[in-house]
This record gives structure tokens, sequence and C-alpha cells, in this order.
């Protein structure tokens, strides 16, 4: 399938800005069964200073300098990506949750090093014996680590609430925890500190999901948003996809942007300013399917 992304953020000031630096990742990442066929970032006010890398894990990344006095930043992408159906994995057929687990200790570390700096904790996910806890009844001995990770993404999903009104970007994960509510990035952390406390690898990836309206109801305009799901490594550079929020393993629906250990290594938009005062926050994001490839 193929689809035509627009994600527009909106920063509008109460005191003038003199200075504001900004860090971006908003490009969709390509992978075997995804192809980032166009993609167009623009700024107002015009930035100053553009450049484009990748960071450490490999995510697209832009720098955007504004300089001159500003009360309102906008910062709008376009892309269209094509996304290919994945094969079918079989749960079953991935290896037992301790072969990863011990992939990731002493002498076997250094073959599986890409994946297992994603078993330690992060700064946004704490490694807690009560998150080993709640995942253990899920994986028993000897049991296939898909297998596993799919029986605990379906009990977050039973568990927790979806709840937008529940968190914030700054909500301890403790609390989500406590509290059984939040929102996709608060489901993501929780399945990965689960299986990070497990000694198992886990990593979270942000991008964009095509949300369906309701029957006989049109899609309104700029109401998708952001989403958030994991990762984890089943051996042999094998990384799977899964979803707590929504408790699927993603098909042709979920694009990929970025993947980190937590939200802080993917977040969208960051960025320091010179000025003073608060602002107000708009996101808008459409993501609109453009059918098969002819």
């Amino acid at each position: 399938m193929r689809y035509s992304i627009s994600h527009k953020t909106t920063y509008e000031y109460n005191n003038l800005v003199s200075v504001s630096h900004h860090v971006i990742r908003l490009q969709p990442r390509t992978r075997s069964y995804q192809h980032n066929l166009k993609y167009q970032l623009d700024a107002e006010p015009l930035p100053a200073r553009v450049d484009s890398h990748q960071d450490y894990f490999g995510n697209h990344l832009s720098f955007v300098a504004i300089e001159g006095p500003h009360r309102r930043l906008v910062v709008s992408s376009q892309c269209q990506v094509e996304v290919l159906t994945k094969p079918a994995v079989a749960p079953a057929d991935s290896p037992p949750w301790e072969t990863v687990r011990e992939l990731c200790r002493g002498d076997a570390y250094n073959s599986a090093v890409e994946a297992c700096e994603f078993a330690f904790p992060s700064p946004l996910i704490p490694v807690r014996p009560d998150f080993a806890q709640y995942a253990a009844p899920a994986f028993s001995a000897g049991r296939p680590f898909l297998e596993a990770t799919i029986e605990l993404m379906r009990r977050i999903h039973h568990d927790f609430k979806f709840d937008p009104a529940a968190t914030t970007i700054a909500t301890p994960l403790e609390q989500v925890f406590r509290e059984r509510r939040g929102v996709c990035q608060d489901f993501a952390h929780l399945q990965i500190a689960c299986l990070r406390a497990l000694g198992l690898p886990a990593r979270y990836v942000s991008g964009y999901l095509e949300t369906v309206p309701p029957p006989g109801r049109p899609k309104l305009v700029g109401t998708d948003s952001s989403h958030a799901w994991i990762q984890i490594w089943c051996g042999a550079g094998e990384w799977i996809d899964l979803d707590p929020t929504n408790n699927l393993l993603p098909a042709d629906r979920h694009i990929t942007v970025a993947w980190g250990r937590d939200f802080a290594d993917v977040s969208p938009l960051r960025g320091v300013l010179v000025g003073s005062g608060s602002h107000r926050l708009k996101v808008a994001v459409d993501v609109t399917p453009l059918g098969e490839p002819g």
C-alpha cells in the first residue's frame, strides 16, 4: 500500500523568541518492506541553516536553526511511502526466550551487540522487579520468544485502558503501571520494560498508523497522529514489530519513522530557544492511502 503523509507542528509563543534550534525526526525509514518514495521538510520562518544526517540508530535527523525574532514556528513535512505486507511469522518457530536472553549475556554478547544494547534500562524505561513479575506468567520455561511476547502484548491490551487524558510525555512509567492507563507511548514503554526486566532486547518504534473512520462517516482532516509500538529481536538479525495498543502484529498499515531505546531517542521535534514565556502547541497529521502500486 502507498500512503501520503502530512505532519504539521505549530508553536505559538507568548513572547518573542530571538533564536531557536530544533532537531527533527519525521522522514520515514527505509526497510526491507518499506520504501520512502518522496520527502520534503519545510519551516516557517525560513531557517538560516538546515543540516541532515543519520543519528546513532540510523534514523534520518534534520537540524534546523531559526534566527531572528519570531512568535510562531511551523514545521511541516510531506512524504509518500510504500509499505509492503510482511510475510507471516510463525510464533512457535522463534527461539526459546531463554536462548535470546543468553545471547545478550557474557561471551555471546559481542555476536549480538546491535540487539543487546536494547536489553538495558534507558532514560524513560527503568528495569524493575515488578515489571518482571507482571511478565513472568507468559514466559514459561522453553517457550518461544515471539509466542510469549504476543501473550504479554494481549495481557497489556486487556489490563490497561487507552486514555489520552491520563498521561503526558513526562508521566513516569511507574505511574502508568500503577494506574493502568495511558496512550500508545505508555503501552510501548511498558511492554519494553517488562521484556528488559527479563533480560530480553526490545526497542521503541515511532511512526504513523492509517486510521479508519466509523462506517458512513468521512475521515476528518488533521485528526491522525503519530503512533508508537515495539520491536523484538528473535536472533539472526530478525526484528519483529508488535503493537500493544492495538493488540496486533503490524502488517501494511504501520509506517516506521524512527526507532531507539525509548521516546527520548525518537521525538519527532525537539529544540532549544532564546526567549521566555509559555507556548501553545498544535500538531496535525494526515495519513492518506493512495492504493496499491500500479
